[in-house]
């Protein structure tokens, strides 16, 4: 049987028409937002400030709706389940808890941004301004390995589920699966993923009630929760896990789960840190709320992987000798890197049904996320190199058109590196757990290129390519020593990718602070950074001068008014534009540094360490305790995400639905009124 085969229980009509039929839905509703937006509001999509950074006007709850949104990657429902089938309860945790902690740190460097570069693009901007050229153009060659990794590795995921269910292409689904997304991204550009990832978080939401509550209270082969707890119990017995506590699916005393955890906590830095679309969040959003998004948005994504892999996963765990379980004798060894866990649950317990839920549940984790990544390497090929190495007097008509063509592009090249994994057999396994070796080296340098004024360009550098080589070199040389040979199997065992992992991370960081401390810049200043893009900031309080006093049926003075003001960029008086007051972003800065320690400390030790030291096996009522605090916080998750951004934008709601209601009445012809709120 291939990997494919088992849980292949829809046709293959069915999976081309969820990919090109949601994508062809979601291209046809953002075309219909951007038309409203455009015309009822002061934000249009065809300006480069817009397209690219959202006027930095998007309020906490829509940014947290949209970290969950990028942050839940195909892997983060696939892997999850993977690694609790492999090691219980503790792999679902450590994987939440191993990458929460990074959004929690976004929250800080958030609002420095804010601080330091309040009107920039990118966070490679502020490299730029501080270290050159040179500097510039290694850490965003990092940036586009990083984005075109975890591009590719989201496209890997969902062609092999697609794959899996209807035997659909491989790789027509890697080419298929980014044209919806494409279309939307360049109808809308920034805020439009916003709106998108809004949408996919909601769906996301449901479904995961659905799985859980069906899991827990409707599956008659589970049996309730309790019901759980006993096949669970068997399964340790039958099946007992190598490294667990007594062979227990059912406690955090997990070996190897905790191996999983540094590696994901290591490899969770990068992803987040070095891809620029976890930067754009901040600095699209407002900046008096920069630090509740992230914090929030952390809170809340945290639930996704607890709930999935505490439903879905286990379910694989208790029924992988079922009768029903699509793959006898349970998963290979190849079928659970490929991430078919969580397909092969959903199929056992929901049939047919439920793998539709998946499908759509998988469509929308890897559009949402490739939202992300699209326009976020369409800001860094635009801005980074187009504009600063190819022609830096680019009009914002030209930049717009060149973001468009990169969206494009982008698409194209993820999709043929999908290709390229899956033509030489890398498992989406294998390649999320190597990722982190090749981008990690450069968080310590990024990091401490925001924060600590007296770092040195060579500092930097040296921390950046010295962490790259240290890390390939210790993953190499551990699997050699460990395993004796150096294969595709060696290489991508737990503890070589643990030994790349941390080794790049680690001799990043300290490269760069050593160097630094030997021979520290104790001349720099933030100016350079402050002075970052003054002429968008100019344009775009240029055209939001002229249509808040201009009516909209005046279209043409309209036009004209703007190019006066524009034609006088050039003259614009800087220290003129208004900044967030300092001494407010300042202590936001100190309330984020605190509330992301705290919860930091919460998740990685306040509950896991004394739980891992004491090697408890969980009771019944404990397990009852974990899995009811699972589906209260995806509780919390959903209202944050789903709740939370519609009461934000309840007035611009309003607005826009009076002036489209005037506008179906013939009664057109209203002013554009400022709708910063939306």
């Amino acid at each position: 049987m291939s990997t494919s085969e088992g849980a292949r229980v829809l046709s293959e009509g069915t999976g081309y028409g969820v990919v090109l039929g949601i994508g062809l839905v979601f291209a046809i509703l953002m075309m219909g937002l951007s038309t409203l937006q455009n015309r009822y509001t002061n934000f249009n999509t065809a300006t480069s400030e817009e397209f690219n950074t959202a006027s930095r006007s998007v309020k906490p709850g829509l940014i947290a709706s949209g970290i969950v949104s990028a942050w839940t990657w195909a892997a983060t429902l696939l892997q999850s389940c993977t690694v609790t089938y492999e090691y219980g309860v503790a792999g679902g945790y450590y994987y939440a808890a191993g990458a929460t902690i990074q959004v929690f740190l976004m929250s800080l460097l958030a609002v420095r941004v804010k601080m330091i570069a309040p009107y920039c693009h990118t966070y490679l901007e502020i490299i730029h301004a501080r270290y050159g050229n040179v500097a510039h153009c290694v850490f965003a060659s990092f940036a586009l390995a990083a984005n075109l990794i975890v591009s590719s590795m989201l496209l890997l995921g969902g062609s092999a589920v697609v794959n899996a269910f209807t035997g659909m292409n491989i790789y027509a689904a890697n080419f298929l699966i980014p044209i919806g997304v494409m279309a939307y991204v360049i109808l809308g550009g920034l805020r439009a993923t916003f709106l998108c990832d809004y949408t996919h978080t909601t769906i996301l939401m449901i479904i995961l009630f659905y799985f859980f509550f069906f899991t827990y209270t409707q599956s008659d082969i589970i049996g309730g929760i309790e019901g759980m707890y006993n096949l669970l119990v068997k399964a340790g017995k039958e099946r007992p896990v190598l490294e667990n506590q007594d062979g227990s699916y059912l406690t955090l005393k997990s070996n190897y789960g905790l191996v999983f955890l540094i590696i994901q906590m290591f490899g969770a830095f990068g992803n987040v840190t070095v891809d620029q679309g976890y930067w754009q969040r901040a600095i699209a959003s407002q900046a008096k709320t920069t630090m509740y998004a992230y914090l929030m948005g952390g809170i809340a994504w945290f639930a996704v992987p607890m709930t999935m892999s505490l439903a879905i996963g286990l379910t694989a765990v208790a029924l992988a000798s079922h009768p029903a379980f699509p793959y006898a004798g349970g998963l290979s060894e190849t079928e659970l890197n490929a991430g078919l866990t969580a397909p092969a649950a959903v199929v056992t317990i929901l049939g047919k049904g439920g793998a539709i839920a998946m499908l759509i549940l998988l469509f929308m984790a890897v559009t949402s996320a490739a939202s992300s990544e699209m326009i976020a390497t369409s800001s860094v090929l635009t801005f980074d190199i187009y504009q600063l190495h190819i022609k830096p007097d680019a009009t914002p008509e030209r930049l717009i058109r060149v973001s468009h063509a990169m969206v494009a592009i982008w698409a194209i090249v993820m999709s043929c590196v999908a290709c390229i994994w899956n033509a030489i057999g890398l498992s989406l396994n294998w390649l999320y757990l190597f990722s982190g070796t090749i981008y990690t080296p450069a968080v310590g340098p990024i990091i401490m290129t925001v924060l600590w004024r007296k770092q040195t360009r060579a500092a930097a550098l040296a921390g950046a390519l010295g962490g790259l080589a240290v890390g390939v070199t210790s993953w190499l040389v551990v699997a050699k020593l460990y395993y004796g040979e150096l294969t595709m199997a060696t290489t991508g065992d737990m503890y070589p990718m643990l030994a790349g992992n941390m080794a790049s991370c680690m001799a990043g960081i300290f490269i760069t602070v050593a160097i630094t401390l030997l021979k520290p810049d104790n001349d720099f200043n933030w100016e350079e950074t402050k002075q970052i893009n003054p002429r968008g900031r100019a344009l775009e309080h240029a055209s939001r001068s002229a249509e808040a006093t201009t009516p909209d049926s005046e279209s043409i003075k309209k036009q004209e008014k703007v190019g006066e003001v524009v034609s006088s960029v050039q003259e614009f008086n800087y220290s003129e534009v208004e900044v967030e007051d300092y001494e407010t972003l300042r202590k936001s800065m100190e309330a984020a540094s605190w509330s992301s320690s705290i919860m930091s400390f919460i998740v990685i030790f306040l509950i896991p360490i004394p739980l891992l030291l004491s090697h408890y096996v969980f009771s019944l009522n404990f397990f009852k305790a974990w899995v009811i605090i699972t589906i209260v916080w995806l509780f919390v998750a959903a209202s944050i995400t789903s709740i939370l951004p519609i009461w934000e934008s309840r007035v611009a709601m309003i607005e826009i639905g009076k002036g489209l209601i005037a506008d179906l009445c013939g009664r057109g012809g209203r002013q554009k009124e400022d709708m910063s709120s939306a």
